[in-house]
C-alpha cells in the first residue's frame, strides 16, 4: 500500500510539469507534442559485493515535448515505468556446491527532465537530463531458493537483499531518432545513488565474509519505440 503511495505522488508531480501553464512559454511561438513509447530494457547493478549478471524487462511510458523550432534544443517532460531482472549469484547452504545466479525482480518509475540537443532538426538527437526514481524490493522471482547463500558471503542469504533503497537520483543519455509521428529511442540510465545503501546500515545483517562496504549503482539500458500526436 505505502509503495503505491510513493508510484501515486510521482504521477502527480509529472501531471503538474506537463500542464499548459508550465509547459508553454509565453514569449515564443512553442509547439507542445505528446507520445507514449514502450520497448525492452537491459538491467544491472553495479557493485563490488555482489556477482551480478544484466537481466531482461519491458519499459512504457508517456513524454510531452516542449518543441522549440528557433533554439538548438527541445524540452521534455517524461514518466516511465518499467519491470526489470537482474540475476545475483549464490550458492546452496550445502558445501562445496557450484555457485548459480538466482533471478531478482524490481519495479522502477522514473520522471526526468530531458534536453533533447538536436543534429539534424528535430530528426535526431542526443537526450540528456537527471531521472527522479521510485523503485520497489529486489523481489525473489522463485521462493524456494530463498535461503541460498549470496556468493562472497557466508552467512547471508538471499532472501535478506530485498529490501534497497526506494527512491535513487539518476541521469540518462541517449539517442532518437524519426519523424512528426513516429520516433525511435536508445538509452543509458545510471543511478548516481548507491542503491545498496539501505543493506550496509542493517545491522541485522550477517555479512561476514566480505568486509567491502555494501555500494551498488543501477545501471540500465532502454531501446524504445514512440508514437507522438
Amino acid at each position: 500500500m505505502k509503495q503505491n503511495k510513493y508510484f501515486i505522488l510521482l504521477v502527480v508531480f509529472c501531471i503538474g510539469f506537463v500542464t499548459i501553464s508550465q509547459a508553454q512559454h509565453r514569449r515564443y511561438a512553442i509547439k507542445n507534442g505528446f507520445g507514449i513509447y514502450g520497448g525492452i530494457t537491459q538491467y544491472d547493478i553495479l557493485t563490488d559485493n555482489f556477482e551480478t549478471k544484466p537481466g531482461n524487462g519491458w519499459m512504457v511510458g508517456a513524454s510531452a515535448t516542449v518543441d522549440l523550432p528557433h533554439k538548438w534544443y527541445n524540452i521534455s517532460y517524461t514518466i516511465q515505468l518499467a519491470e526489470n531482472e537482474v540475476g545475483i549469484a549464490t550458492r546452496p547452504v550445502t558445501l562445496p556446491a557450484e555457485s548459480q545466479f538466482l533471478d531478482y525482480k524490481v519495479f522502477t518509475a522514473q520522471i526526468a527532465l530531458l534536453m533533447h540537443v538536436k543534429l539534424i532538426k528535430s530528426f535526431l538527437t542526443i537526450d540528456i537530463g537527471p531521472m527522479l526514481q521510485y523503485n520497489g524490493e529486489l523481489k525473489l522471482q522463485d521462493d524456494q531458493y530463498e535461503n541460498f547463500i549470496v556468493a562472497n558471503y557466508d552467512n547471508l542469504l538471499a532472501k535478506d537483499i530485498s529490501d534497497v533503497n526506494k527512491f535513487n537520483i539518476d541521469g540518462t543519455v541517449g539517442v532518437s531518432a524519426g519523424f512528426s509521428h513516429f520516433r525511435v529511442k536508445a538509452q543509458y540510465i545510471y543511478g548516481f545513488t548507491n542503491m545498496l545503501g539501505k543493506l550496509d546500515k542493517d545491522d541485522n545483517l550477517d555479512l561476514t565474509g566480505n568486509d567491502k562496504k555494501i555500494k551498488g549503482n543501477q545501471s540500465m539500458f532502454a531501446f524504445t519505440a514512440m508514437i507522438t500526436f
